[in-house]
């Protein structure tokens, strides 16, 4: 889970983000993770380490890159702009 920081502070510097990264924190999370340590809404292991696999290559350990997970997020932010 500390590999989650320097995303976290890439995130912490663009305020525009954040109702973006809450809104996907939630969309990843498991059904009831309130009910299961570590009682966060942390997207599944395995779902984790597949789009780490998808993205990286190898086994899927690999943390995500802060600057990809803003990439990703700006694309979420526009999406339905995009779609229009």
């Amino acid at each position: 889970m500390w590999q989650l920081v320097p995303v976290g502070v890439a995130i912490a510097k663009r305020p525009r983000l954040w109702p973006t990264a809450w809104r996907q924190t939630f969309r990843m999370a498991p059904s009831r993770w309130w009910a299961r340590p570590p009682f966060l809404p942390l997207p599944a292991a395995d779902y984790a380490s597949f789009r780490s696999s998808t993205m990286y290559g190898g086994d899927g350990s690999t943390p995500p890159d802060p600057a990809d997970v803003v990439v990703w997020l700006e694309w979420c932010r526009r999406w339905p702009d995009l779609s229009a």
